[in-house]
């Protein structure tokens, strides 16, 4: 029974066009925040050759946690509120914890447990698309 209910509720999902669009939106801006980690990380490296790739690394995390903020505040959320230091930094401590939760994860099921690399990456992928999703829609973008 419960099953049935929960497809019955994505279906619902997909047949709301202004949803979708808003889905399609936060899919395509997560995919270039992920190409701004990647160019900013590639661009350092290849530009500073003696940079350490740890904080070239938490370069590219920053410059597409700045990137996702905007990006999701104006064509994802649509917030039309004057931007406050209190929205900034719940959307950095959203992601920030995401990301510690994906190292953990990624710890205890590769690291610890010896589950397959690739499998347990794209599952913990899956758990914080969703999360980073919900802390933004509920915390960090919420209507007032």
């Amino acid at each position: 029974m419960q099953k049935g209910l929960v497809m019955n509720k994505l279906l619902d999902m997909f047949k709301d066009k202004e949803k979708m669009k808003h889905y399609v939106l936060y899919i395509i801006f997560g995919v270039l925040t992920t190409l701004v980690d990647f160019g900013v990380y590639s661009l350092l490296i290849n530009c500073l050759p003696s940079l350490n790739e740890n904080f070239a690394n938490m370069i590219g995390i920053f410059a597409s946690i700045v990137f996702a903020y905007f990006t999701n505040r104006k064509y994802v959320f649509k917030t039309k509120e004057k931007i406050s230091f209190k929205e900034g930094i719940n959307f950095y401590l959203s992601r920030v914890s995401t990301l510690l939760l994906d190292m953990l994860m990624m710890y205890i099921f590769v690291s610890v447990l010896k589950f397959d690399d690739k499998v347990i990456k794209l599952i913990v992928q899956v758990i914080v698309i969703v999360l980073n999703y919900v802390l933004s829609k509920f915390i960090v973008f919420k209507k007032k």
